[in-house]
Formats: C-alpha cells, sequence, structure tokens
C-alpha cells in the first residue's frame, strides 16, 4: 500500500499543487485540502456571512473552512503524514482535531513568524516543524529548509526574444514604496521593465494616485496570474526582481523562479549571499535601500548553476527531505 498524504493550506498563488503533484508522480497517494478553496454554498450564505462581519466582527467563513478541513479527512481516510502550511490560519483546537487524523504531523512556515505569528502552536501540536526563515530558525529551533523550485529548468532565453529587460511580480503591500524607487533607478539608466503589482486594494489606491507620477509605469491588478502566463513573462525578460518584505531572512520563491529559467536576479535580500547558489555575476544584491545600479550587471551573460547544486533546490528534493521518501 503507498503511502498517504496530506497537504493542507491555503495556496493563493498555486504554488502548494505542485507538491501534491510530485508526491503521486513517485507513487505516494497524496491530496490537497486548499482552504483558500473553499466557497459558500449559496448567495444567501455569503450574504449571511458578509453581514456577521460587518456587524457582529465575527466572520463565520473561518470556521466553516476548518470544519472542511475535517470533513476532507474523514472522506480520504487516515493519514501517514499531513503538511500544513503556514499553520496560523488554522485555530488550536481544529489542528489537535486534524492531528487525530495521521502518525505524523508537519508544519512549514513560508512566512516569517514576525509576519505570521504561531507561538501558539508551538508546544504539543506538530511533530515537527520546518522554516524558510533562518533567524526563525535560529530562534524557535525550527527545522531549516527553503521554498522549493517547483518549475522544469528552461533553456537560457535568445536575446532576441527578450521584452523587457526587468520584472517584478508581486502582491500589493508596503514594498511598493521600494519598487517605485527601484522604477526611478531603471529610468535613470534607461532599462526597460515590467512592475505587476496584484491585489484587492490596488483598484482603490490607482484612484488616489491617479495624478501621482509615481504610479506610470506600474500595472496594478486586482487578479493574480496564472502559472502559464507567468512562464510566459519569464521567458521574455533578462532581469527577475526580488523585493523582500522587512523581518524577512527566507529566500521567496522568486529566486527559485529566476533560477529556473536561468534568468539573472536583483534582490534586497541580502541573506542570499550564503547560499551555495550565489554568484555575483548572475545576483545583484541591494543593500541599504541603495539603488544607484550599474549598467554592467545587464550586460553580463547568465551563468548556469552546477546541475548538484540546482538539485538542491527542486521539489523533488524538497519532498524527499521533508517527508522522507
Amino acid at each position: 500500500m503507498p503511502q498517504k498524504i496530506c497537504i493542507i493550506s491555503f495556496d493563493h498563488w498555486n504554488y502548494d499543487k505542485h507538491i501534491v503533484d510530485k508526491l503521486n508522480a513517485k507513487g505516494i497517494d497524496a491530496f490537497h485540502i486548499k482552504i483558500g478553496g473553499f466557497k459558500h454554498k449559496n448567495i444567501r450564505v455569503r450574504i449571511a456571512n458578509s453581514f456577521s462581519k460587518i456587524f457582529l466582527g465575527k466572520n463565520p467563513k473561518i470556521q466553516k473552512r476548518q470544519e472542511h478541513i475535517i470533513e476532507m479527512l474523514e472522506k480520504n481516510g487516515f493519514q501517514d503524514q499531513i503538511l500544513v502550511i503556514n499553520p496560523e490560519v488554522i485555530s488550536l483546537d481544529y489542528h489537535l482535531k486534524i492531528k487525530k487524523h495521521t502518525q505524523k504531523y508537519i508544519a512549514y512556515l513560508y512566512d516569517s513568524v514576525s509576519r505570521c505569528p504561531v507561538e501558539h502552536l508551538l508546544e504539543g501540536v506538530f511533530d515537527e516543524i520546518y522554516s524558510f526563515d533562518k533567524d526563525d530558525v535560529k530562534k524557535y529551533g525550527f527545522k531549516e529548509t527553503t521554498n522549493y523550485n517547483y518549475l522544469e529548468k528552461q533553456p537560457i532565453t535568445d536575446k532576441v526574444l527578450i521584452k523587457n529587460q526587468a520584472l517584478y511580480i508581486a502582491s500589493f503591500d508596503n514594498r511598493l514604496e521600494k519598487v517605485i524607487l527601484l522604477k526611478r533607478a531603471f529610468q535613470k539608466i534607461n532599462i526597460s521593465f515590467r512592475f505587476i503589482i496584484v491585489g484587492k486594494k490596488t483598484t482603490l489606491f490607482k484612484l488616489k494616485k491617479i495624478f501621482s507620477k509615481d504610479i506610470l509605469g506600474l500595472e496594478l491588478r486586482r487578479k493574480r496570474i496564472n502559472q502559464n502566463d507567468l512562464k510566459q513573462l519569464y521567458s521574455e525578460t533578462q532581469v527577475v526582481l526580488d523585493i523582500v518584505r522587512e523581518n524577512q531572512t527566507g529566500l521567496s520563491f522568486r529566486v527559485f523562479e529566476a533560477m529556473a529559467f536561468q534568468k539573472k536576479l536583483i534582490t534586497n535580500n541580502v541573506n542570499i549571499v550564503d547560499y551555495n547558489f550565489y554568484n555575483p555575476n548572475n545576483i545583484l544584491v541591494i543593500r541599504d535601500d541603495n539603488y544607484d545600479f550599474d549598467f554592467n550587471f545587464f550586460e553580463t551573460q547568465y551563468k548556469p548553476i552546477p546541475e548538484e547544486i540546482y538539485y538542491q533546490y527542486t521539489l523533488d528534493n524538497w519532498v524527499t527531505k521533508i517527508f522522507l521518501i
């Protein structure tokens, strides 16, 4: 009988489904409970939920999502392992209910604890907790891992196919101030760019900033980019931009997407220099918010990462490490 493994996550950007696909490809009986995919049964329930949020300060959908997890586990039977990604979205009492459905209960944090607090889940809940954040690993004793390269390795793009020298794609948040500085720096040295900012609040922001020059050249949109379109965007760019949130030391998925497409990277995550794939020819590190770039970074060719190092950051290696399969 194959192992049974369940992945529980919100999965806003559809990263986590790749874990399930990889496990199934390895002969594991794996399935995904996507919390973010839970929907109200009908419009009446949705209106009632909105009324409760606005007038009572309670969100019944949160409770329903957690009940949905238990229902799915009861439907799919006892699991050899369950992995919860960013477990702070589930209450302690439901974690304890979930744990009854598995031999091994694991958590993976790909947000820092300062941003997504999990201190209330550190005792007596998980058998193992993995984190991508080096500072959190040191502080809380988590097991260290990185995010994973979920894409197949792509050939180096021919120069004639490049449409933009720099590409930035991220959620709408307080990083926008740094993005505007980045835009000005590129304009100063005549670097072509495409900046795509995604989030529900972008519409209101555009209305507030309608006469501001700062948002000129920024693509503000509500809907996320699907992964096929994302691949196309990466194939048409020369350099991927990675601006991390405050207090984040772990590597974002941008790093691994750039790695898969064999693209150069500009990042403000200074910790990247401590990784064995770091090469200053391929990766330009922004320090102390200094956005005065050397144009020569865009003139040199990408140098491929040795295969043995590249494999360490693949999803294949990640699932082997986390699930010991």
